[in-house]
């Protein structure tokens, strides 16, 4: 009888051990694949984070209000390419490059209003400027309609980002509004 309870006590330790080893592989697995989707959350949010200072970057200048094919002032590689390299500083180098920001398609005007004459606050430089002069009628784009010499346009810009070693991408868009002379409206806002 004693050499049958060593053998169960033998088999039931295998048993145990098999079944710890299991939760250890489990376990093991779950560590794995936490780390590779804590790893993925981070290249995201590090993507987003570069499209969006790209985003600022473009409406921080009036490039892209005079030239959305060119909007940005010093590309990476082609028009309207931004470059980050690991310590996310900007790089004009394709090579050194982590992260690349494309601005696809082009900003573009989406909407364009003429502001009125009687919507200026001239005791405002920024609305000074706009001011059409009452006495100069003839001649005067907006005389007649009351249109000051600026409009308020919308634009749409998209970054694309994409992280060259994890394969990360990102896009995002964002709306800004801005104010521009009626000639920049005409000329930009179709």
């Amino acid at each position: 009888m004693r050499n049958l309870q060593r053998g169960a006590t033998l088999f039931i330790t295998l048993i145990m051990l098999v079944v710890i080893s299991l939760f250890l592989v489990s376990a093991l697995n779950t560590a794995t694949t936490n780390l590779k989707v804590v790893g993925n959350m981070q290249a995201r949010n590090e993507a987003i984070q570069v499209a969006q200072e790209a985003i600022e970057t473009v409406v921080s200048s009036t490039l892209f209000i005079s030239n959305p094919s060119n909007a940005v002032l010093n590309p990476c590689g082609s028009a309207n390419t931004l470059c980050k390299d690991f310590n996310l500083d900007d790089t004009t180098s394709t090579a050194s490059a982590l992260y690349t920001t494309q601005l696809t398609p082009n900003p573009g005007c989406v909407a364009v209003r003429a502001i009125k004459n009687s919507e200026l606050n001239l005791a405002v430089t920024e609305d000074l400027g706009c001011a059409a002069g009452q006495s100069q009628q003839f001649g005067v784009s907006g005389a007649v309609t009351g249109d000051s010499l600026c409009s308020q346009t919308v634009w749409e810009i998209t970054a694309r980002t994409t992280d060259s070693s994890t394969g990360a991408s990102v896009t995002l868009t964002q709306g800004v509004s801005v104010r521009v002379s009626a000639d920049d409206a005409s000329a930009s806002c179709l």
